[in-house]
């Protein structure tokens, strides 16, 4: 049985929306250990599971990094690997390997981990997420916390608990950012 992955890089205080690598204007922090580490995790994943907005935003990002120096391999499995799309607007079929979930999103996520061996990995913090988490479908959550303190965008954390993690490990990068993955403690 497949798990599901909640991977999301934000800040210190949660911010997770729009991060930029911009010297003096983002929040996001990378380094090459951190990006291989990213890169492993991907190559290592069944599928990708995407709410519309987030399918919508990578979808037209990543296909014209296939010629970038230095993303060629992050974006040849980001553009060739499998993608499902919960969506309530979006109709069939999807571009970008994509396929729409049909029908009530906690049975189409269920079916999918039937469906798959692996991991399923969701690049999500928003409404898709706190929808995955409501109907206790995610197995494993991974922060990539960047080492800043942002006043702006949505917070991961916003509407979501009171919920129990166990902490699984953690890995600090040279950049200062850190990796931290948790899985849902059992219920008591």
């Amino acid at each position: 049985m497949g798990r599901l992955i909640i991977n999301l890089a934000m800040t210190v205080n949660g911010a997770f929306e729009a991060p930029s690598a911009e010297p003096q204007g983002g929040w996001l922090v990378t380094d090459p250990d951190s990006v291989r580490d990213g890169l492993e995790m991907w190559q290592a994943a069944d599928a990708m599971v995407l709410g519309r907005k987030t399918y919508e935003g990578l979808a037209a990002v990543w296909p014209s990094l296939a010629a970038v120096p230095g993303f060629e391999a992050y974006a040849a499995r980001m553009n060739g690997m499998p993608k499902y799309v919960a969506s309530r607007s979006l109709t069939g079929p999807l571009e970008w390997n994509a396929t729409l979930l049909d029908g009530d999103l906690a049975t189409a996520v269920s079916r999918l981990k039937e469906e798959h061996d692996g991991n399923l990995v969701s690049p999500s913090g928003g409404e898709f997420a706190r929808a995955l988490i409501a109907h206790d479908l995610v197995d494993e959550y991974r922060f990539n916390v960047s080492p800043y303190l942002w006043a702006a965008g949505p917070r991961v954390f916003d509407d979501i608990g009171p919920g129990r993690l166990e902490l699984v490990n953690t890995t600090t990068f040279p950049s200062g950012v850190v990796r931290l993955c948790y899985r849902p403690a059992p219920k008591e």
